[in-house]
């Protein structure tokens, strides 16, 4: 099998699924118990956000376990939303966020909100001017991803951080769900507020997740209760989801330091072999873009064709986002990007991890050119 649909999900480090079912198994209290089983799963939980905030650089305070990307992002957008909209109803975002922002600042417009979406280039990239003539003094929120989860493309996060940072009245949230282990992202010196991450995109359990919440930013949380993660998330915490969160990310930052196997390097590799092929187009931006997503098109071709083509030989691959890839619509992306109909709803998305190879990548393009050959023939 040939795995390159690493943005959907990665596949679960084994010591990463190890961790979750021994503390699962054996330290199962709940960690608000006051006798010392639970007292020794509090300490279990501790001592993973502790690991998580020496990771990212940030204070363990601002380490929110949550359960996953739809989460953070729903629980920042909406959180700052109705916690300060006595300061102002504006909020800012870009017409290719992920649907779990978009969507999020959508629900918020039928409330009342107004909601600006910038538009991008065909880079996928925002134009700066565009941002600093949208904020006002009633901007609550900017919420803009790190790395596009269809193309790749990579928004310049420290510039819009510090033109955020004039405005006392906004808070800067990023998606970086896409980027983590894979791009370096200074969260506190790029002004950031509010930043989520996904476990199962870096090998990692689904339903894990952290959102990291700078000091002295206060959301209204969707979850009332028992006032765990300091108030902002209630609920019975997932210690075992958040110690196997915490050792995902961990070896995932480790690979990301060390480059085990670059991925820039396989990357260009891939473009290269893809760029020789008739009828390839490639949509993700040469510059700025993430090194391990790679968006292509083959025009005549429809995409779930040449997926299921591909998937027959075991080589796994992907349209748009997971989340939206069951619906018939053309990529919000690529749309967004100004790409052409016939060209959008033949894209593919390649999405690459540390455990990939060169020969993965070879095998793959020499199918994919046979798999062309033979679906021309009958269409």
């Amino acid at each position: 099998m040939i795995y390159l649909d690493n943005s959907a999900t990665t596949k679960v480090d084994q010591s990463v699924s190890e961790s979750f079912n021994y503390v699962a198994t054996k330290l199962f209290a709940n960690p608000s118990s006051i006798h010392n089983l639970g007292g020794e799963v509090e300490q279990l939980l501790r001592q993973s956000r502790e690991q998580i905030a020496q990771l990212l650089h940030v204070d363990q305070s601002e380490v929110i376990f949550t359960s996953g990307g739809t989460e953070g992002n729903n629980l920042s957008i909406k959180g700052i939303a109705l916690e300060h909209q006595q300061r102002g109803k504006h909020i800012i975002t870009t017409t290719t966020e992920h649907p779990s922002v978009y969507d999020a600042c959508q629900s918020l417009e039928a409330l009342g909100f107004n909601i600006t979406y910038l538009a991008v280039d065909q880079a996928g990239l925002i134009d700066i001017d565009e941002l600093k003539e949208a904020m006002t003094s009633e901007t609550i929120l900017v919420s803009i991803m790190h790395v596009n989860n269809e193309t790749g493309a990579m928004q310049p996060i420290k510039q819009i951080g510090e033109i955020v940072a004039d405005y006392p009245k906004a808070y800067f949230h990023v998606d970086y769900v896409q980027g983590a282990g894979k791009v370096p992202l200074d969260i506190k010196g790029s002004h950031i507020d509010l930043c989520t991450f996904s476990g199962h995109k870096i090998h990692g359990l689904k339903g894990t997740g952290i959102l990291y919440v700078k000091n002295g930013t206060t959301l209204y949380p969707l979850f009332h209760g028992g006032s765990q993660e300091y108030g902002v998330r209630s609920g019975t915490e997932n210690v075992a989801g958040a110690v196997s969160f915490a050792r995902a990310l961990r070896l995932i930052y480790e690979k990301m330091e060390n480059n085990e196997q670059p991925l820039t390097k396989l990357s260009n590799h891939l473009r290269q072999e893809l760029s020789k092929v008739d009828r390839v187009i490639i949509n993700s931006p040469e510059n700025n873009s993430a090194p391990h997503i790679l968006n292509v098109s083959l025009p005549g071709i429809k995409s779930e064709v040449m997926i299921h083509e591909l998937e027959a030989h075991h080589i796994y691959i992907s349209t748009k986002s997971a989340c939206s890839s069951k619906q018939s619509e053309d990529s919000r992306v690529l749309v967004a990007m100004n790409v052409d109909k016939e060209i959008a709803q033949s894209a593919l998305r390649i999405s690459l991890s540390y455990d990939n190879t060169e020969e993965e990548i070879n095998i793959f393009v020499r199918r994919l050119k046979e798999s062309l050959t033979e679906l021309s023939k009958v269409m």
